[in-house]
């Protein structure tokens, strides 16, 4: 990784790019301290100390902490990262998108316009409910409709902000622009997380205790790292051989290749969705103050907080992390099967000649690949369950409460690995234009 970096610096456009997505990186970090005109900052402060979920942290944690500072930049690029979600699932459900996503570049372009509106939209929405909503229990200083409409325009333009500068970086920086925005929010939260993590667990005890309890939280972080790294790295390949045919006067084909079917096909997907239908009832229930006290909506609730998972106190409610294991292998499935479709790649193949050795060309081979498929995609799902339930195994048993969990890190080594594997594309590319330039 360093010598890919160190390389990379040598090349003036490939360091000017760098250069620019750190800029544009601080920009982000200035902007999450800008607070929203006629908005008391403490009041999130003293609302998130009552709060006895989780949900809201991990929302914060995504934001970089610019929600509870309540900047302009509050709602951060979550509004995009919904948008992308809900267009990519409906190009199954309506045709006209699915032939967008055909058409090539001038599709792409049609559906990040799609994106953007939609975006708008969002941003729009959750700004409102949040101004009105909070702005009604002290969010606001003074609560009346100009007020409200300030800090509604305020957080969408911030949204929209951050969504052009995403963009930006994917255009003018090393790439990967709303990922790496979303990277440096989590990362910004890293030394606060693991400064709380270290004072509770290593400087509150003697030295022998503390030095192996430093010892351990190194070691699990490390051994969550490279998990992670084989997740993403971990691909099945599927030979191809292509026939011989005769061309003209000219003998064609008879190649061989390979189909590349990554373990961790749907990358973080999986857990982001799996976390959001946990949290959204936990969500709703506090912004609209209802926490169901000792009735069955009141343990439900608790059930599906995951601060209240394998606690040995209260076995019961760890049904909650089962039930978030099933969704992470669901939505695993789900959105594998509407990224990869076996069917079409079988007849892609039988129209060129192609076939896997031993199989039959058409639906044998789309059954094989099925089957393929879903084996390593469970070995996938199985290993993000792994890496997202072992910090709530030690909050529960230990009581570390950090919001930095599974999930913020698959985020971080995914998108750095990424974003490596794009520097070293643009310094490939640029030895091949020198090299024929020459």
């Amino acid at each position: 990784m360093l010598t890919t970096l160190k390389n990379a610096l040598k090349v003036k456009e490939i360091r000017q790019r760098i250069l620019f997505t750190i800029m544009m990186l601080v920009v982000i970090r200035i902007a999450s301290q800008l607070p929203v005109p006629g908005t008391d900052r403490n009041y999130f402060a003293d609302w998130f100390a009552a709060q006895t979920g989780d949900a809201f942290n991990f929302f914060d944690a995504f934001t970089g902490g610019s929600f509870l500072n309540m900047s302009i930049i509050a709602l951060n690029i979550t509004p995009y990262i919904t948008s992308s979600i809900i267009i990519q699932l409906l190009t199954i459900a309506i045709p006209k998108l699915e032939e967008m996503q055909r058409d090539g570049e001038e599709g792409r372009k049609k559906l990040v316009a799609i994106t953007r509106y939609v975006t708008i939209a969002l941003s729009i929405l959750e700004a409102s409910a949040m101004a009105i909503g909070f702005g009604r229990q002290g969010l606001l200083e003074n609560y009346n409709a100009f007020n409200v409409i300030t800090v509604i325009v305020a957080l969408t333009a911030g949204s929209a902000f951050l969504m052009w500068v995403g963009e930006r970086i994917t255009e003018k920086g090393i790439g990967n622009g709303i990922s790496i925005v979303l990277t440096i929010n989590i990362i910004s939260r890293l030394p606060q997380e693991l400064n709380a993590l270290f004072k509770q667990f290593v400087f509150s005890r003697n030295v022998a205790a503390g030095v192996v309890a430093a010892v351990l939280i190194v070691a699990i972080i490390l051994a969550m790292i490279v998990l992670v790294i084989l997740l993403n790295a971990a691909i099945r390949k599927i030979p191809v051989q292509y026939a011989k045919k005769v061309q003209g006067r000219k003998m064609m084909g008879g190649s061989s290749q390979n189909i590349p079917l990554k373990v961790n096909t749907s990358g973080v997907i999986p857990v982001i969705f799996a976390s959001s239908i946990m949290q959204f009832p936990v969500i709703i229930c506090a912004l609209i103050g209802v926490d169901g006290g000792t009735s069955i909506g009141g343990h439900i609730l608790k059930m599906l907080s995951s601060n209240n998972w394998c606690k040995p106190s209260t076995p019961v409610y760890s049904i909650g992390l089962l039930i978030y294991v099933l969704l992470v292998i669901f939505f695993a499935y789900f959105y594998t099967s509407i990224t990869f479709n076996p069917l079409e790649v079988a007849e892609n193949m039988k129209k060129q000649g192609g076939f896997i050795p031993g199989i039959r060309p058409g639906k044998p081979t789309s059954d094989y690949l099925t089957r393929v498929l879903n084996y390593i995609v469970f070995i996938g799902a199985v290993g993000l369950s792994i890496v997202c339930v072992i910090p709530f195994i030690f909050s529960g048993v230990f009581g570390a409460s950090v919001s930095f969990g599974g999930t913020s890190l698959i985020i971080i080594v995914s998108v750095i690995i990424d974003t490596l594997k794009q520097i070293e594309s643009k310094m490939l590319v640029r030895n091949y234009k020198g090299f024929l330039n020459d």
